[in-house]
């Protein structure tokens, strides 16, 4: 069974262990017997770290859980984009292959034991 944290009014914070099923439930102070309610405790580890790293974890549990779609609207995007050309730099090679006199295939500068296809 897990540990969880629960804090009394007048005594402050105790740990107690409960099943998984009643971790909501509030738990009897060992002092008073007053029914305390459960707390989270954010760790100091979180409270002191750096501003732009909360932010990237943030972004990153974000991220996570909420992957993108593809909608109607972005494949018509991407759809125009290639239409004009997706800019970039690729150029279709130009083909090496030449006929000889008799019709046959020829690579010059290729590897003539090849059979092409």
């Amino acid at each position: 069974m897990p540990v969880y944290d629960y804090k009394c009014a007048e005594h402050g914070l105790f740990f107690e262990l409960a099943s998984m099923d009643n971790h909501a439930e509030p738990a009897p102070c060992p002092k008073c017997d007053a029914m305390s309610a459960r707390v989270i405790i954010m760790s100091p580890g979180i409270l002191d770290m750096a501003k732009e790293k909360k932010q990237a974890i943030d972004r990153n549990e974000a991220a996570k859980h909420e992957p993108q779609h593809s909608t109607a609207d972005t494949r018509a995007e991407n759809a125009e984009k290639l239409k004009h050309g997706c800019g970039c730099t690729h150029k279709k090679r130009r083909s090496k292959l030449m006929y000889t006199a008799d019709g046959s295939k020829m690579f010059p500068s290729m590897r003539p034991w090849m059979i092409s296809h």
